[in-house]
């Protein structure tokens, strides 16, 4: 039996722009992807912190610093300001999943990155 398990999350990202008029996805800055350990058009569930939606999309990257975007529809789902946790699962079997634990970047004011675990 295969689990989906929480493999990495960016916890506490700040929404820095949204863009209704585009094909839809999250933008995240490549440093946080990296830390993070996601892959760009990984998939990932976001959820707000401020208004509790929660949705699938997929990441874009981009070079800008401390990006993190909504767009497409998702730009509905949030505003300039709102915190997001983005996750991202990977299916382990039980002996895989067992003692696993997550990589969880904690990202705070400025979308500075503050730990990572």
């Amino acid at each position: 039996m295969l689990l989906r398990i929480l493999r990495s999350k960016l916890h506490q990202a700040t929404i820095t722009e949204t863009v209704v008029e585009y094909e839809g996805s999250i933008t995240l800055s490549r440093e946080f992807i990296e830390a993070a350990e996601f892959l760009p058009y990984e998939e990932v569930l976001c959820a707000n912190f401020e208004n509790g939606h929660r949705w699938m999309t997929y990441i874009i990257p981009t070079d800008r610093p401390g990006v993190v975007g909504l767009n497409g529809p998702a730009a509905l789902l949030g505003k300039v300001g709102d915190r997001l946790v983005v996750m991202a699962f990977a299916l382990m079997s039980e002996q895989e999943a067992e003692g696993f634990l997550p990589r969880v970047v904690i990202l705070g004011e400025g979308n500075r990155i503050e730990k990572a675990t």
